[in-house]
């Protein structure tokens, strides 16, 4: 199990070296572009199996305790041990990592990014799961914060050299704010270090704070949780976010919503609730206000760009919705109870899938109909999936309605644990306070429930063709009217459709033009089947049988927790 947890972090990074080298002559494929692309499939793939075989060797009967554990002086000198382990807590985040990684390359080997050459796509993407596995399985603070950087620059390229418009200022936004709040997460981890004389994780967990004094714990957490909210993304540090969705490449976007946002929840459940449990009681009622807050306003931002006649782009309002959606986890964090966190670790697994499949199924439609306008897919030339891709619609309704918490599936029981965390938080925490957050969070989730369901009907049905109108405006002709056919995807200045700007034209003074779309729309393809499949099958699995991962974080989350949220 020590070897196999070992592989799960090396091989990556392994592999990343070896996509920059020469393919050996067997391996070459048709050209090497092919050969790089296959490499980074084989790669991620024998990583995904070494993460299947290290859960199917988990002792889940003793899933508080490390596993698979290996413990190397590295620096004695500053105290830094290569300490690795894996409880209830870190594997389902290990796995999740490792799935959605093949299936990143999976894609990718198909449906490669305009950019440079794919050795360098693949070799970064390598280097980033090798970074994002190391996060979520060192217990060292040194080497929690090196795993924690090391993703930034593989990220910050894929977006900047692989990314589509306004790709450079998205990425500098990306990586200015990630590297000032590392900066002071390091501060709060040298704080710790230096107090409690010891940077183990796993030692500092089992002293909840008792060798550390209050002010100590407060500071620390203050430091440590600008960090964190940054990753996570938390309002009002979330602006980098929408940016960098919108112009990265989609593997770039499933990993950056399904893997990179949940390092900084993980870091709050993992180091600031046991170790500086006084740091982290002080500060609940603020990041549950934080929390709640975050969930209006994703919501309000995603019922704006929903709207027609906005512009609003799909992959932004996806990017908006996970701030919303993390603000539930959030809130699961803050109640400080084993329900909110078990809860609020749930949902991070439980967006994990259905963000990605989401960001999965934005890159499709993009390739097929060249853009994420919601305008667009849903003008009189748009989309349509129903009537002309209808697999693929289905599918996209599918995600929107689990990413929803319509019960069913996964999406649903995160949330509602954060609320029911809320309902009765830790004692010495404001339950008024509380149920304010409760109150108001779960006012957000009819708000997600109104803009997902608004961008379903107008991806997936497109909006409804202005009746024509006799002149003057006085009544509607009949549904007859003729209509005339533009070529597909013609545009006017300004955005307007060309159904929009025959309205404009007519000025009232005769029949509207309608402009149908009459060219074929491609289904779901094969390896879009492979992508898109184990998503959906793992959110209806997690969402009918959410025992399957509470009953290995729940272990976990009781240890950690110091007693004041029994």
């Amino acid at each position: 199990m020590q070897w196999l947890l070992g592989a799960v972090v090396a091989l990556p990074l392994l592999g990343a070296v070896a996509a920059l080298l020469p393919a050996p002559p067997g391996l070459r494929g048709r050209d090497p572009e092919q050969a790089v692309l296959r490499h980074g499939v084989t790669v991620t793939g024998l990583v995904l199996a070494a993460a299947l075989l290290l859960t199917a060797g988990f002792d889940t009967g003793q899933s508080a305790r490390m596993q698979a554990e290996t413990n190397l002086e590295w620096i004695p000198a500053l105290s830094v041990d290569l300490h690795l382990g894996v409880d209830g807590i870190s594997l389902p985040l290990v796995v999740l990592t490792a799935l959605l990684t093949f299936l990143c390359a999976l894609y990718t080997y198909f449906r490669m990014p305009d950019g440079p050459s794919a050795r360098g796509f693949v070799a970064l993407m390598l280097v980033l799961e090798s970074g994002t596995l190391a996060t979520f399985t060192v217990l060292d603070l040194m080497l929690f914060f090196l795993a924690f950087e090391m993703v930034l620059i593989p990220m910050y390229f894929l977006i900047a050299r692989w990314g589509g418009a306004d790709r450079a200022r998205a990425a500098w936004s990306f990586i200015l704010y990630t590297l000032l709040g590392s900066v002071v997460m390091l501060l709060g981890l040298l704080l710790i270090g230096v107090h409690a004389g010891t940077f183990d994780m796993t030692a500092l967990a089992g002293l909840h704070g008792q060798n550390m004094s209050r002010s100590v714990q407060i500071l620390a957490v203050l430091a440590l949780g600008v960090g964190f909210a940054v990753k996570t993304p938390m309002w009002p540090l979330h602006s980098w976010l929408p940016d960098a969705h919108t112009a990265a490449p989609t593997a770039g976007s499933v990993l950056l919503a399904g893997v990179l946002l949940k390092m900084g929840t993980y870091g709050l459940v993992r180091i600031v609730l046991p170790i500086a449990p006084e740091g982290a009681e002080f500060f609940a009622p603020y990041l549950a206000a934080f929390a709640v807050t975050g969930i209006i306003y994703g919501s309000l931002a995603c019922l704006r760009l929903a709207r027609a006649g906005t512009g609003g782009d799909l992959k932004r309002l996806i990017a908006y919705s996970s701030v919303g959606h993390m603000g539930f986890v959030l809130l699961g964090i803050a109640t400080l109870t084993p329900t909110g966190v078990n809860g609020a670790l749930f949902a991070n697994i439980a967006h994990g899938l259905i963000t990605g499949l989401l960001f999965f199924l934005a890159g499709t439609v993009k390739d097929r109909t060249g853009t994420t306008t919601l305008d667009a897919m849903a003008g009189t030339g748009g989309a349509r999936l129903y009537g002309r891709a209808p697999r693929l619609g289905g599918v996209l309704a599918f995600a929107a309605v689990a990413s929803l918490g319509l019960p069913g599936p996964a999406g649903f029981w995160g949330e509602m644990l954060a609320l029911l965390g809320a309902y009765r938080p830790a004692e010495g925490l404001s339950r008024p306070v509380f149920l304010t957050a409760m109150a108001v969070a779960a006012f957000g989730t009819l708000l997600t429930a109104a803009y997902l369901l608004i961008v379903v009907r107008r991806v997936c049905m497109g909006d409804a063709p202005p009746l024509p109108l006799a002149p003057g405006g006085a009544s509607p002709l009949p549904s007859t009217a003729p209509e005339t056919t533009a070529t597909a995807g013609a545009s006017v200045p300004g955005g307007e459709s060309p159904g929009d700007a025959a309205a404009g034209d007519a000025g009232g003074s005769g029949a509207v033009t309608v402009v149908p779309r009459t060219e074929e729309l491609t289904d779901l393809r094969p390896h879009e089947y492979a992508a898109f499949v184990p998503l959906v099958l793992l959110t209806l699995l997690a969402g009918l049988w959410p025992a399957v991962l509470l009953h290995l974080t729940d272990p976990a989350v009781q240890s950690l927790l110091p007693g004041v949220g029994r």
